[in-house]
Formats: structure tokens, sequence, C-alpha cells
């Protein structure tokens, strides 16, 4: 079981416990921290506390984090897309719609069941939900991902990662129509307060994030750009476009009430670049436009 403790600060007193947990971590939601709360696994200065508590300055919080339940991730025969493969490395094409990596409750039909079934050598850094994986796209969002086959590629990837080394350049289609050519979008990424499931750019508990984008086309209402992400924040291309007032076509969370009706966001992950974690070769890889972006452009050029 892991043990986590935090001090509450004076800026944080008389803030709901939950509230203040959730902040702190943006991989735990309230409900989560509730239900430790319920269970007894989070005491204020040694001692048990109930779900309404309010942190006082000084108070010391232990948090104890259950082992993760092992859960029977079954392999599944997909038709995937495969790019290229080694004994190390594979790069596959997600199609849209597709969940990276299983999760409670959602444990069939994900990438990571496809990978299962067409290659027995994963990665296992990253535990029995997500093995291989290095990085994520989101459901709706098509593209490229690289996944690594043994834990000597997955450390030389993250490290690739972390270095702002990879090349990950995306297709996305915004509202609107973007006056000039390019620009870069700096701004922090955080969990959104009165949304935890959403992110937003905030200066509290946020993480530096930087897009650079281009216009490739515009259109009446709608603009074509390339982005290129410098990091890898949850939702990033996503809130980045949204918080510069030109939210992606489809997308039900950060989009406007009025938008495309085409199951998701218009993003694609076209574009991916890394040295290989064993040789040192530089490779990149490129997957066109899957058919319904393609025929959405073709529309909007009529």
């Amino acid at each position: 079981m892991d043990i986590k403790e935090f001090t509450i600060q004076i800026e944080q007193a008389g803030d709901r416990l939950d509230k203040t947990l959730s902040t702190l971590n943006e991989d735990w939601s309230r409900t989560h921290i509730q239900s430790l709360i319920k269970s007894g696994l989070v005491l204020v200065n040694g001692q048990p506390i109930k779900t309404n508590y309010k942190g006082a300055d000084g108070d010391l919080v232990t948090v104890e984090i259950p082992e993760p339940e092992e859960l029977d991730i079954k392999a599944e025969e997909m038709n995937l897309e495969v790019l290229y493969e080694d004994s190390d490395v594979l790069v596959v094409n997600k199609p849209k719609g597709m969940v990276v990596h299983p999760a409670p409750g959602h444990l069939t039909g994900t990438l990571v069941n496809g990978l299962m079934a067409h290659c027995k050598d994963l990665s296992g850094i990253n535990g029995v939900m997500r093995p291989g994986i290095v990085h994520r796209i989101d459901k709706d969002t098509s593209g490229l991902l690289m996944v690594a086959k043994n834990d000597l590629a997955h450390e030389s990837l993250v490290s690739q990662l972390v270095e702002k080394s990879v090349t990950r350049r995306y297709r996305a289609l915004v509202h609107g129509n973007i006056p000039h050519d390019q620009g870069t979008v700096n701004a922090p990424i955080g969990r959104d307060k009165q949304d935890r499931q959403s992110m937003t750019v905030t200066r509290e508990n946020s993480r530096d994030a930087v897009t650079h984008f281009t216009v490739l086309d515009r259109f009446k209402d709608f603009t074509l750009v390339e982005c290129q992400l410098e990091t890898g924040r949850t939702h990033q291309i996503r809130v980045h476009m949204k918080y510069i007032g030109f939210p992606l076509a489809g997308d039900p969370k950060y989009g406007p009430r009025k938008t495309l009706n085409i199951g998701g966001q218009a993003l694609h992950a076209g574009i991916l670049g890394f040295d290989h974690p064993r040789t040192g070769e530089y490779l990149e890889f490129e997957a066109p436009l899957p058919e319904y972006f393609s025929s959405l452009l073709t529309v909007l050029e009529k």
C-alpha cells in the first residue's frame, strides 16, 4: 500500500479536504478521495475524518492508496494498422473511437487488448492495465502511437518525451478563421476546478504546456491547422485552441454548443518521429487523414 503525506498550507485552510487533495494530485477525483475517506484511508493528524472535513493550517494529512486490483485484461484479435514493428518498438495508427488502454468498467475493445493479441512482448513498466503504452491520445482522436515492447525501449521513449525530442504533429479543424498564419500557445494546463473531468488553462496546480500551430487552409467558418506539440498534457490541443478562441470542430467537451456532428473532435495525430531506442536512428512515420476527416474537408471546400 502506497502512503502519501501532505501538510495543509494557510491558503488551503477552510477548504474541504477532498477538494484540496484533488488539486494536489490531478489523478485523484473528489469522488475517489471521498471513497478513501469513507474507507478510513485518509487521516488528519492521525485521526479518521468525515467527507465534509475542512482543513486547518498545519494539518498533517496521510493518504493510504490501496494496491490496484488485479484485473483480467484479455487479448482480443483486431485488425490493427501497424506501420512499423521490430523487437523493441511498434508504431500503430489508432482509429477514431478506440480507447487506448483499459480502465475499471471498460476492460475490452481497447488498443491494449488488440496489442496483447498482436504480440506477446510488451513492456511492463506501466503495469497490467497499460502494457507497452508510452503516451496516449484521446478516444476520439485518431492517429499514430509508439508502443514499447520491452522496458529498455519504454525508458528510452519516455526520456525522449521528457526531453521534448519526439516529433508529434496533428491536423485539426477548428471553428472560426484564424487571421495569422502561425503562432504558439504557451499556457499552463491543469484540472478545471468547476469540472474535474475537464482540463483548462490555469496557474493553479498546473503544468507548462506549449503548442505551435500553422494554418494549412481556410474555409468560410473553419480553419485547418497543423499543431506541433512541445509538451504532452491531457487534452492539450483541444484546451489550447479553445483558449485562443478557435475550439476544435466536433469537440463535445471544449467545442461550442453548436458544432459539427462527427462523433468527436476533428483531430488526427498524423506525423510521429523519434530516435530508435536501440540503434539511435531517427524514424518518422505519417498516417493519412481518416476517411471521415478528408471527406469533411472536401465538403467544406465546396
